[in-house]
């Protein structure tokens, strides 16, 4: 296992200055996973809200089985009839209002991020991005352009230009957005921040600026969609829709998938002459990607009246710890918070010593994200979570 370590530090890019987990993974199942040495984990970060249907879902599994045994690729995006892609987008869909009716699918968050902004550009031809301090939208050159926090920016510059940074749940700062603003890239609930959930005055004020000022609305649910936080998409708690919905993570199941959905009065923008002058992608909607997110939906959907209550009881055995600063959320996507980055950091070695996964957030060292799957029983969330107690304890925070 010693030498796999070697070999993956060897060989495999890393993507931060952090030590990695190294797990060497065997198998996963449900929310466990085992490493070589056959030691059992149980998960709570799902994958960075990926595996929300679990690892290895039974519908997931037999949807790619069949699947794979018609087609794999066969054509760039768009050019042939796939029933995969044409099954998914009509499911979701026939989940979303009526604004958000027309799909375009790709392999990634980032990518959806990219093609959002296009679409954005395309509709008003103005420059000006707005988006928020501690948001994170994605690793690619127009995603980190809106990325909320300006010295990573500034190792890349120059990115894309005249993009405003403005502060999250501040309604007096909306008032930046102006008829020069091209559009607004907002996570619902910020991640990256410590589940910073939104308010619903500031959710209403920003619809209303965009509204006033002809800028298009990105609502990034990312990592808040697919059922995580109770409901199927978070900005459903708020009563408010946006002009682009931009998805992927727990939307393939495990698979590898994105979306970006407008209205089709906005995607007939990206209909040109010459394909590559609007949007493409050569593996964006791949048939065993569209039919793994299929079951991953069907499978949500069964599962969200359990969400809310599933999160209240992670909250309740977080009111057992009295080293915990705060909890934050909605349902399944929740943050323990504690005083310092030190005490943080303690508590996360002990519970991947304790066989418990869990994950520091980006622009918060001072949480510990705890997103299990959707799919985890009672039971399930009460061994993990005695885990986790065990180990703030033997912290000694």
């Amino acid at each position: 296992m010693q030498n796999n370590r070697s070999l993956f530090k060897k060989y495999i890019a890393q993507s931060s200055d952090f030590e990695p987990f190294s797990l060497d993974i065997e198998k996963g199942e449900g929310v466990f996973v085992w490493d070589k040495a056959g030691k059992k984990y149980i998960d709570f970060i799902s994958g960075i809200c990926v595996n929300n249907v679990g690892h290895r879902h039974p519908a997931v599994i037999a949807a790619i089985e069949e699947q794979m045994r018609k087609y794999l690729h066969v054509m760039v995006y768009g050019e042939f009839i796939q029933q995969p892609q044409l099954d998914l987008a009509q499911a979701l869909c026939a989940q979303l209002p009526e604004r958000l009716q027309e799909v375009f699918l790709l392999n990634s968050g980032s990518e959806a991020i990219e093609g959002a902004i296009k679409l954005a550009r395309l509709y008003n031809h103005r420059s000006q991005i707005v988006s928020f301090a501690n948001s994170y939208h994605g690793s690619t050159m127009g995603a980190m352009s809106v990325l909320g926090n300006t010295p990573i920016q500034q190792r890349f510059d120059p990115l894309l230009p005249n993009h405003l940074l403005l502060e999250y749940n501040n309604v007096a700062a909306l008032e930046h957005i102006t008829d020069k603003t091209c559009c607004v890239v907002a996570e619902v609930i910020q991640s990256g921040g410590g589940m910073v959930e939104a308010t619903q005055e500031f959710m209403q004020a920003l619809r209303e600026r965009c509204t006033q000022t002809g800028t298009l609305l990105i609502f990034d649910e990312i990592q808040s969609g697919f059922g995580r936080c109770g409901k199927l998409f978070a900005f459903e708690h708020y009563g408010v829709e946006p002009d682009i919905l931009c998805l992927a993570k727990g939307m393939g199941g495990g698979m590898p998938i994105g979306a970006f959905i407008a209205s089709h009065e906005l995607m007939s923008l990206l209909d040109n002459e010459h394909p590559l002058m609007g949007h493409a992608s050569t593996f964006g909607g791949h048939p065993l990607s569209c039919v793994a997110s299929l079951a991953a939906l069907n499978t949500i959907l069964s599962l969200l009246p359990q969400v809310e209550s599933k999160g209240q009881r992670i909250r309740r055995h977080l009111q057992e710890l009295p080293q915990l600063r705060s909890v934050s959320g909605k349902g399944l996507f929740l943050a323990a918070h504690f005083n310092d980055p030190t005490a943080t950091a303690k508590v996360q070695a002990r519970c991947m010593e304790n066989g418990f996964i869990t994950f520091w957030l980006l622009f918060n060292h001072t949480a510990l994200a705890l997103t299990p799957p959707l799919t985890a029983t009672e039971e399930e969330i009460d061994l993990g979570m005695e885990i986790f107690k065990k180990s703030v304890r033997q912290a000694g925070i």
